[in-house]
């Protein structure tokens, strides 16, 4: 038994009567062992964490440097505000469930180090062009 499914039989005790099944009915057949993993499905991972929504992909190409800039600090200020309210509606006790707020805080950890190393290139390259002599 791998660990994956040692802890899918921990958080679904249902599952342990199915591979307790699939593995006689395996014995009984002549295998030496259970057969290959299924792939979970798509839709049974979304149940598992309705409020996570994937990014949504850009329609076309910002036209200026200026619009990337901004919407760059637009998704980060967007996301942390969204792990604020994660945060309230924790402490606050609505249906917010823990691994959810942790992943949202860690969302917007690490776009704000990304939007941070962005201005730090950006500084530094406009530091170098200073210095050039003309």
């Amino acid at each position: 038994m791998n660990p994956l499914s040692a802890l899918r039989t921990l958080a679904y005790p249902a599952l342990r009567t199915d591979l307790t099944r699939a593995a006689n009915a395996a014995n009984a057949t002549g295998v030496g062992g259970l057969a290959a993993p299924k792939a979970i499905p798509f839709t049974e991972l979304e149940k598992l964490s309705p409020g996570i929504q994937p990014l949504s992909t850009p329609q076309a190409a910002p036209a200026s440097f200026e619009k990337t800039l901004t919407g760059l600090v637009q998704e980060v200020s967007a996301r942390q505000a969204a792990a604020g309210q994660s945060v309230h509606g924790l402490l606050s006790g609505q249906n917010v469930s823990l691994h959810q707020t942790v992943i949202a805080m860690e969302e917007a950890s690490v776009s704000f180090q990304l939007m941070v190393e962005v201005r730090n290139k950006m500084l530094e390259s406009y530091q170098e062009l200073m210095r050039m002599q003309v």
